[in-house]
């Protein structure tokens, strides 16, 4: 049961009031006066505080500041006949959890008693029983899912409840768990049988390497200053708990791109600059293609990548290039803003996330920070407000850029391995492989044979590309049970899922 402490000089002529909380399940200690309530504070556990503002000798204003240093864990809703507004601004300075105005009747009451005491359970119930009936609709749109925008729906109604029901009961998280696993089976027999012709027709969906022409060219070309911002490993989810940090400063458009495989930084974010498949960044700019198994960084060329699609597009632009890595390269990217303002394009791509994903994998610290899909979300919250991330948006927004916020791929918690068998030069990637002579189960995997028709280089005649679904990872059988104790549960890239392939593309527009 709940216990109410109320404080107010007239308390005999609430009598009905409070006989009305009694009724409602409350237990209700009265006082008549602050030093009162603060003795009884001192002796006694209350759960909330009913506070009147004007009472004889220790005003409410007066208690409420003393209540906030002794006690400041227990919300206080104050009650007061003045509507002055310094009253009132004082009073929620000092970060009350309601505030009341004479006269009022007991229902007003109660409805700010359950908003602050009862919010966070009313709302799980809500959302748990709108899962509930909402859940054979998401089960058929998944079983009808017949094009990729189909996908998109079906993706973006599974990202809005599991945010929803975050903090339900876990039998719910349970069956939008199961929801997940069985769209993105059904996700990845429609990448098998559409993907190819994504890559070799002119009927596809958005896919990487046509987002600068796409998106950011028409914004140029309507004299527009552009910021296109690269979060690495940045899915629907973790964008959709940064978005209210952003949307004091922009008008924010939404939608989804589909990754071309693999979905993986060599490959998908090269295809994003250069404005190319890989097969044609290799053939064309041979200099520019790093091969997997050369020691030098797989993302070195990203600014000259972007200077060669500027230049086939004949393009005159001048832009800027930032990797930011940390919050000291986030501040003095802001610093530098001043000195770039003008250019009409600027690229900046943030890595935080990246590193996070792969700190979990390797550091058992991390991996209790972020050990679910929510605490990873968490995780990702926590370093937009608190880093430099935060005031780059806001400086933009002051310059009058609009901004590109997307990602090149996104990620998945895995946990199912998969045995497959390769030599000595196969890729390491737990999410997708390339190697000749792969032996594996071909019902677990997307394979690609012919890696140029599907856009992809090829390091040997006989090469492979296979590919994870689901929440699958590749495992040789070599130390099989040590690295499937340690890959279990981490969060991986470069296979199919909805998680890995359909990815934001945000437009952020600045508020006048």
């Amino acid at each position: 049961m709940e216990k109410i402490l109320w404080a107010d000089d007239e308390i005999d002529l609430l009598k009905p009031h409070i006989l009305f909380l009694k009724a409602k399940g409350y237990e209700v200690t009265t006082v008549s006066n602050g030093r009162d309530a603060l003795d009884a504070l001192d002796h006694e556990s209350f759960n909330l505080i009913l506070l009147d503002e004007n009472m004889p000798g220790l005003s409410g204003l007066e208690t409420l500041t003393r209540i906030n240093q002794a006690h400041p864990e227990v919300p206080v809703i104050m009650i007061t006949k003045s509507e002055e507004e310094n009253i009132m601004n004082q009073a929620i300075g000092n970060q009350i959890a309601d505030y009341l105005i004479k006269p009022v009747n007991p229902s007003q009451i109660l409805l700010s008693i359950k908003k602050n005491l009862h919010s966070s359970e009313l709302v799980a119930a809500q959302a748990t029983s709108d899962y509930q009936q909402e859940f054979q609709k998401i089960s058929s749109l998944i079983n009808m899912a017949a094009s990729i925008e189909d996908w998109m729906e079906v993706y973006r109604q599974l990202v809005r409840w599991e945010l929803k029901l975050a903090d339900t009961d876990t039998a719910m998280g349970e069956l939008l768990l199961m929801q997940k696993r069985d769209a993105n089976s059904n996700f990845c027999k429609f990448v098998k049988r559409n993907y190819e012709d994504w890559v070799t027709s002119e009927q596809h969906p958005l896919m990487s390497n046509e987002i600068f022409r796409r998106r950011v060219f028409p914004l140029l070309d309507k004299g527009e200053k552009v910021c296109f911002i690269l979060i690495d490993n940045f899915r629907l989810d973790q964008w959709r708990v940064v978005q209210p940090l952003i949307s004091e400063y922009f008008n924010i458009s939404e939608e989804l791109y589909t990754t071309i495989l693999p979905t993986s930084t060599q490959y998908a974010r090269n295809a994003i600059f250069a404005g190319l498949m890989p097969l044609q960044i290799a053939t064309m700019y041979p200099k520019l293609w790093v091969e997997e198994d050369e020691d030098e960084g797989l993302n070195i060329h990203e600014s000259e990548l972007i200077q060669t699609q500027l230049d086939r597009f004949r393009r005159k632009e001048k832009f800027s290039y930032h990797k930011l890595n940390d919050s000291s390269a986030g501040e003095r990217f802001i610093q530098k803003l001043n000195e770039i303002k003008e250019l009409p394009l600027n690229v900046v791509v943030m890595n935080f996330i990246d590193m996070l994903s792969h700190a979990r994998t390797e550091s058992k610290m991390i991996r209790e920070l972020a050990n679910s899909d929510a605490a990873y979300r968490s995780l990702t919250e926590s370093w937009f407000r608190h880093s430099s991330a935060t005031d780059i948006f806001r400086r933009l927004a002051e310059l009058g850029y609009k901004v590109i916020v997307t990602t090149d791929h996104g990620t998945i918690r895995v946990d199912t391995p998969i045995k497959v068998v390769g030599d000595r030069n196969t890729t390491t990637n737990l999410r997708y492989k390339v190697g000749k002579n792969l032996n594996y189960n071909p019902r677990q995997v997307y394979e690609m044979h012919n890696p140029k028709k599907f856009g992809l280089p090829a390091p040997n005649l006989s090469s492979t590309y296979i590919y994870a679904c689901n929440d699958d990872f590749f495992s040789y059988p070599n130390n099989y049970n040590y690295y499937v104790q340690y890959y279990t549960g981490t969060f991986q890239h470069g296979g199919i899922s909805l998680q890995e392939m359909l990815v934001p593309l945000v437009t952020l527009t600045p508020k006048q």
